[in-house]
């Protein structure tokens, strides 16, 4: 990610502008990290990928029930080991 102070973002704007159309642009202020510029697309991409997760707090009986029924493929069984 491209990163620049504020002070340079308000003098080359249109740079950083072009440059957020292919990366997120990151600005920092004072050497902290304040804003993000990015493209209207990559924006979308982000809201339209939060709406479709979901807290597991807030799972259903129905999939908290399935959850707890499943069972892993045995080839899969190496990753129980990570769990440990």
């Amino acid at each position: 990610m491209v990163r620049t102070t504020a002070l340079e973002f308000q003098r080359k704007f249109g740079e950083f502008q072009h440059q957020a159309r292919r990366e997120p642009v990151e600005i920092t202020r004072h050497g902290r990290r304040e804003s993000v510029l990015m493209s209207a697309e990559h924006y979308d991409w982000l809201t339209a990928a939060a709406k479709r997760s979901h807290r597991t707090t807030d799972a259903t009986d129905a999939v908290v029930d399935a959850v707890q029924r499943a069972e892993m493929d045995p080839q899969h069984s190496a990753l129980d080991e990570l769990l440990k």
